[in-house]
């Protein structure tokens, strides 16, 4: 089915508008999913920094009593308690922080290795330079930095995977919705044109009809089909070309001179129906142009 102007410059505004709204969407989707995620990684992200935390603690802490020992002196109290409390709020925060299968039992036994760890350090306090405590606070020592260094590396591990699965997902979907957008934008483009070679067409076949009624032709007839502006228009020019015959062979039997100025006086009014045709054809072209700028 052959389709109206109209019709065909609503559907090419249709296609235009989908090119639109899959911008917006486009760019609210990659804006969401880049906040995701980087809520996601940024957990990741912070279980290395508070695993990374505890460790450097009990490191501090283990040196301290190391030291303490080999130089047979009494350990620093103030920096073995300051070093265990920022371990506990590092460990705390970890613990409100899971997000990885396992996580929650390894995380579990590091707060029951570090419990118990601190209590060999207040044992030891209290009994110093004893060297059954020290080795045996050295063993949980190393067992707690084996324990952290696993949920480092299961969270730096987990990081990878979720920053490769971002990429191939986020590629997934600009490559569709380049797709779905190139194809509007291929079919708005069509209606653009056709829309536009409709128009001329009509408003050439318009025009050459208007020149030969103002040359006298009044015979002639604008053949339209369809049912849009130029075909209402060519019934009323056809209409007039007709009364014009008419009027011309009436005339032109009572009075030829009557006819002849009469003939004159309706050339000059078809006259200006045609330069007001052509001035809706230059409205009409300005317009198409505007709308291929936008598509």
């Amino acid at each position: 089915m052959k389709l109206s102007i109209r019709s065909k410059f609503s559907t090419g505004m249709v296609f235009l508008t989908i090119i639109l709204v899959l911008s917006i969407f486009s760019a609210y989707y990659m804006n969401k999913v880049s906040n995701e995620t980087g809520a996601i990684l940024k957990e990741n992200y912070l279980s290395v920094v508070y695993a990374r935390d505890i460790a450097e603690g009990l490191t501090k802490v283990n040196q301290e009593i190391t030291r303490s020992f080999i130089m047979n002196v009494n350990a620093d109290t103030l920096i073995l308690k300051n070093e265990l409390k920022i371990v506990g709020k590092s460990l705390q925060s970890e613990k409100n922080n899971i997000t990885e299968p396992g996580e929650d039992k390894l995380v579990a036994g590091i707060e029951t290795g570090l419990k118990d760890y601190s209590d060999s350090v207040s044992r030891y306090l209290e009994s110093p330079h004893v060297v059954t405590r020290i080795v045996s606070l050295q063993e949980k020592f190393n067992e707690l930095y084996q324990q952290l260094i696993q949920l480092s590396q299961m969270n730096g591990n987990a990081f990878e995977v979720k920053t490769d699965n971002t990429k191939i997902s986020t590629q997934d979907a600009l490559t569709q919705m380049s797709i779905i957008a190139t194809l509007c934008f291929i079919i708005a483009l069509f209606y653009s044109y056709s829309f536009s070679s409709y128009s001329n067409e009509r408003f050439t076949q318009l025009y050459n009809g208007i020149k030969k009624f103002g040359f006298g032709n009044y015979g002639h007839r604008l053949d339209f089909d369809g049912t849009d502006k130029f075909y209402e228009i060519s019934l009323v020019l056809n209409k007039m070309a007709e009364k014009l015959n008419e009027n011309e062979k009436k005339t032109a039997i009572l009075s030829p001179e009557l006819g002849k100025a009469m003939t004159k006086s309706d050339i000059q009014e078809l006259k200006g129906v045609l330069t007001r045709i052509k001035n809706i054809e230059h409205d009409v072209d300005a317009l198409i142009i505007r709308t291929e700028d936008k598509l």
